[in-house]
């Protein structure tokens, strides 16, 4: 029997591209939902050509599917239409009444020369759920600019907490390594756009969704944020250290590099009797958290020196022995051998149409009752455009050949 699918009773029509909207489209597929994703004719998501790399087919050749964009869009259907003519704005509003989601990351006000606003669609099925992603929100002295995940990095703080100390060599600002504010706007979407469907299936009303990148990147900044707000005391960058704990933090070993996280004295004591420097446990200025915190400056580099005596390995082994938490700092290679990452089965080979198959990595989200549903690749451009129009729109072949001769498809 196929296993139920938790959204499979919802149809999302996505208009987003790039990396926050999509991220949101591919969970709610993932988690069964039927996505139809609006590209331009021709170019499509901006990511497509976002390359290299690129998928490679079964004889190593380049396809013309950016691994960028195989990233955050599978399980979706390809629809071209070109919401500048009036013939594509009106396909657009057939598809929303029988769409659940409009999923969308326009400028602010311009889907609303289109028609195709919240106010507008609304009017044609009540109970939508619109979803706009901006990168300053649909109000404020700011509402008008475009959002780019590393300026909002910057603008909302993260890159104020993130990098190395601003005394030691190579301080200063760092962006995380991956778009963090787009991923986790995209995240949030996905929580508010559940929530109100389930809103919608209690009373029957649709609402609408103002997502800004520079609210979820302030509102992520967690302890760091509320330690301000309580304190006044502007936080600083600590690099791979922690402020509160020590030691909690990187090390260099005679090979490599070990994360070593004690979170309470014994811990602390074990890790420096693993190391054959059991003085240094009881010490009158290292007993406890708060003497180390307050004297990290000298008891670092005599850790480091006693870490630096042994490789790797000899660590991790020797640590986790003794119960105290450590771990490598992988690479990407060491990531997708590590043998936890082979168990769990997160990564997949799944057909694609013009590589042959292709490698994705399958959702986190692992539900019992109804599980994500990860199989299907990202769609090549337009890919679906007739199905869907014939199909959900009642087109013919012949009207179908007419708006692609027109330029709408």
């Amino acid at each position: 029997m196929t296993a139920q699918k938790a959204l499979g009773h919802i149809r999302v029509l996505d208009l987003s591209r790039v990396l926050a909207g999509p991220w949101c489209s591919q969970n709610l597929a993932d988690l069964g939902a039927e996505v139809i994703k609006i590209e331009r004719p021709g170019s499509g998501d901006d990511t497509r050509a976002w390359g290299p790399p690129y998928a490679r087919d079964a004889d190593g050749n380049n396809t013309t599917e950016a691994a960028y964009y195989l990233s955050a869009n599978r399980g979706k259907q390809s629809v071209t239409v070109d919401i500048a003519s009036a013939e594509g704005q009106e396909l657009l509003r057939e598809l929303v009444k029988h769409s659940d989601v409009v999923l969308e990351n326009y400028k602010v006000g311009q889907l609303k020369r289109y028609g195709l606003d919240y106010d507008s669609l609304k009017a044609i099925k009540p109970d939508l759920v619109y979803c706009s992603v901006t990168g300053f929100g649909q109000d404020g002295p700011y509402a008008h600019r475009a959002g780019y995940d590393f300026l909002i990095q910057g603008m909302g703080g993260l890159m104020s907490v993130t990098g190395e100390r601003d005394d030691l060599p190579g301080g200063g600002p760092q962006k995380a390594g991956v778009a963090l504010t787009d991923l986790m706007t995209g995240m949030y979407a996905t929580i508010a756009i559940l929530a109100a469907l389930t809103h919608r299936d209690r009373s029957g009303e649709g609402q609408y969704i103002d997502m800004a990148l520079l609210d979820v990147q302030v509102a992520m900044l967690a302890n760091a944020g509320s330690n301000y707000l309580n304190s006044g005391k502007i936080p600083k960058r600590w690099g791979n250290a922690h402020p509160n704990i020590v030691p909690y933090q990187t090390f260099q070993c005679a090979d490599s590099y070990i994360i070593v996280a004690t979170g309470n004295d014994g811990q602390y004591q074990k890790f420096v009797e693993a190391g054959g420097r059991p003085e240094l446990a009881f010490h009158e200025r290292y007993a406890t958290n708060p003497l180390r915190v307050q004297n990290r400056d000298e008891l670092v580099p005599l850790l480091a020196e006693m870490v630096l005596q042994q490789p790797r390995d000899f660590w991790i082994n020797k640590l986790e022995e003794v119960g105290v938490p450590c771990g490598p700092i992988n690479n990407l290679d060491d990531v997708y051998k590590n043998p936890q990452v082979e168990a769990r089965g997160i990564v997949m080979e799944v057909p694609h149409p013009t590589a042959g198959t292709t490698k994705l990595v399958r959702s986190p989200m692992r539900m019992s009752a109804t599980p994500t549903d990860n199989a299907v690749a990202p769609p090549l451009l337009g890919q679906h455009t007739d199905t869907v129009l014939r199909n959900l729109l009642g087109r013919t072949d012949q009207q179908i050949a007419a708006l692609r001769a027109k330029g709408v498809l």
